[in-house]
This record gives structure tokens, sequence and C-alpha cells, in this order.
């Protein structure tokens, strides 16, 4: 498969996977190499989900070959293994990452609205002086 056309619409590659999703989130902060996103979903997530580097490889070769993230250039200053892979978000792939954000808030909210969760609280505002 070959990479989308960059000018589509982000929701076209909506839904996400889950797994998608939380890879595509730990690169938000910045670049990654396939360990350290490891480590970022399992601690962001408590233990809840844990990546296993033949899940997160596919995933992350589909990721390049839709145009969501990149490969970036080695580092020379990382201290570790210099075949040690830094991966990013394309525009694309951060336009992505915010339409699932929306597209689940979504969801979330019409859970609240059947009484499934309970309603989010009010936000106070304070006076600010």
């Amino acid at each position: 498969m070959s990479a989308r056309n960059p000018a589509l619409d982000p929701r076209e590659f909506l839904p996400l996977t889950p797994h998608a999703f939380h890879i595509l989130l730990s690169l938000i902060d910045g670049e990654l190499h396939g360990y350290g996103i490891i480590l970022d979903v399992e601690e962001r997530t408590g233990g809840d989900v844990r990546l296993r580097t033949g899940t997160l490889y596919t995933i992350l070769r589909r990721l390049v070959e839709d145009g969501l993230i990149s490969e970036t250039e080695p580092r020379a200053f990382d201290g570790g293994d210099e075949r040690r892979r830094y991966y990013a978000h394309t525009p694309l792939g951060l336009a992505v990452t915010k339409a699932e954000a929306a597209r689940l808030d979504r969801l979330v909210q019409m859970a609240r609205d059947k009484r499934v969760l309970p309603a989010r609280p009010a936000l106070s505002r304070g006076s600010g002086r």
C-alpha cells in the first residue's frame, strides 16, 4: 500500500485502532523510537495497554505507508544503538490524531447523555481576581 494523498480529509482514516491511536498519542510530544513508544504507552495507560514489538512495528509500518508518521534522521547523539529508528507525526498524522480524539470525545459525550457515564462536572468560573 502506498502513501495516501495528504490532501485527504483526516476523517477518512477513522476510526483508528486503539493501538494506532496510542502510538500517535505517544508522538504528540516529539520524536520517539520504538521502545520509547512502548514505554510511553505502558506508562500513560498504567499498564492497561502493552504493545508487543511485532504489533508496534506492523502498525508503525502502516502509519508510515499512510503518510501519518515519518521516520526521522538517525541520531548520533542518542548514545544508544545507531540502528534505532525515530518516528514523528506528519501534518496529516497530527490532523488525524486530533480528529480521532474529537471522535472519541463525541462518543464519550453520547455515553454521558445516555447516563452510561456520569455527567462531566461543571468547570468553576472564578473571577480571576
